[in-house]
């Protein structure tokens, strides 16, 4: 078994299951999950050369998956500004998953970029000047980024300040 074959299976084995919920909360789709999920892991594998470090690895999967997303959502805002065709997100009868399907559909009205600030301050727990390290970007931005994803899932979400602990 070659050493990158290792690796592959020790980081699937270990954090396959952090890599899917980080990419869901990118997306806001399992399906999409999935496609950039499999999109990094082709991307960091494909290389000649590969670590064995899992926490190394899982960091590098990671940014790729970051990179992914954002160049994505990029195209696809170009795209939709040349068509102009509006389709509806599935909706579910289900009460348990109308809470969630709020969330995304806020989730959904942001920026790339914003969302991107948003996972990484809410679920990676990342600081304002590491997650602009992550993203090459200045911490001012990120704030920027920040408080205006916050006010716009404010206004989407019906949260006062009286209903945040």
């Amino acid at each position: 078994m070659a050493d990158w074959e290792q690796a592959f299976r020790a980081l699937l084995a270990t954090r396959g299951g952090a890599l899917r919920s980080y990419a869901y909360l990118l997306t806001g789709d399992a399906v999409s999950a999935g496609d950039l999920v499999q999109e990094a892991l082709t991307r960091v594998f494909g290389r000649q050369r590969v670590g064995e470090d899992i926490d190394r690895l899982e960091a590098y999967v990671r940014r790729a998956m970051l990179n992914q997303y954002v160049d994505s959502r990029r195209r696809l805002a170009r795209w939709n500004a040349t068509r102009h065709l509006l389709v509806d997100p599935p909706h579910h009868d289900d009460d348990r998953y109308a809470v969630a399907d709020e969330v995304r559909r806020a989730l959904a009205t942001l920026s790339p970029r914003q969302r991107a600030c948003v996972v990484l301050r809410y679920y990676e727990d990342l600081t304002v000047p590491e997650i602009a390290d992550e993203l090459n970007c200045a911490e001012g931005t990120v704030k920027r980024h920040l408080a205006d994803a916050r006010a716009k899932l404010a206004t989407q979400l019906a949260i006062t300040e009286e209903s945040t602990p």
